[in-house]
């Protein structure tokens, strides 16, 4: 991947606490002129987003890209729901795992890849109290040995 040049815009942090994450996916995603120029200053949020799929289409609700502070007009709704391209064996794959118990899509990232805007989504399965409490005391313990390491 060292030929990819990749501009990070959005991270879901909470994601990765609280999903087990299975798989990701990258997707490409619809946007509309003044979302993109958006896109480019960094103003996008993915707290609270989630994916779906609708009659064979996999689209993205409450992702948040504030509006383009410079368009005089046909400026674009900050939280309208976007259509993320897959292919559709991935979309048929997908379809079959969400309809299973437990099983989510999530936004992870949103991020430029060669001039494009790219959503890497991922199936993932929801933690429980005491998984978070793990997650949480691991975390910990890796920054105790990290400052214990630097110490020395």
């Amino acid at each position: 991947m060292s030929d990819d040049h990749f501009k990070i815009i959005a991270r879901n942090k909470k994601a990765y606490f609280n999903y087990f994450i299975e798989k990701d996916y990258e997707a490409g995603i619809v946007l509309q002129g003044t979302e993109v120029k958006s896109l480019r200053g960094g103003r996008a949020n993915l707290k609270d987003s989630y994916a779906k799929i609708i009659n064979g289409e996999v689209f993205i609700y409450q992702m948040n890209i504030s509006p383009y502070p410079f368009a005089f007009y046909d400026n674009h709704e900050p939280r309208r729901r976007r259509k993320l391209l897959l292919h559709k064996a991935e979309i048929k794959k997908l379809y079959g795992k969400v309809n299973e118990k437990g099983y989510a899509l999530v936004p992870l990232s949103i991020y430029f890849k060669r001039g494009k805007v790219k959503l890497k989504i991922a199936l993932a399965r929801g933690k429980r109290s005491p998984d978070k409490r793990q997650t949480i005391r691991q975390r910990d313990e890796k920054r105790d040995m990290d400052r214990a390491m630097k110490n020395y």
